[in-house]
């Protein structure tokens, strides 16, 4: 498990698991029992990101265009994650931390 990979996490009422993005620093990946994440739609993407979101798709490991939020990080805990999908392509991260500041106003 590592920054950057995608996995499976399923909140407390949730009907069915999202794709998460690990987006913690490397060091609170490997030695903490939680990380943040940035949370994907489950369904296939049918419009055209927002300001506040990303796509991934294939080419990051998920089955098809997925809008990923950037303006909300969840901190859980590591062990909740499963089904590892993928990992976030180099060029989609610089526009998730891009997406990320804007977003949060962080300039």
């Amino acid at each position: 498990m590592k920054a950057w990979d995608i996995f499976s996490w399923q909140a407390a009422g949730w009907p069915e698991p999202h794709p998460a993005v690990i987006v913690s620093h490397p060091d609170r990946v490997a030695n903490k029992p939680e990380v943040s994440v940035l949370l994907c739609a489950s369904q296939r993407a049918l419009r055209p990101p927002k300001p506040n979101e990303v796509i991934l798709d294939e080419n990051d490991g998920l089955d098809w265009p997925t809008l990923c939020k950037c303006d909300l990080l969840y901190t859980i805990q590591k062990a909740t994650l499963i089904n590892r999908r993928g990992a976030v392509n180099a060029e989609r991260r610089r526009q998730i931390i891009a997406t990320i500041n804007r977003a949060n106003g962080w300039h």
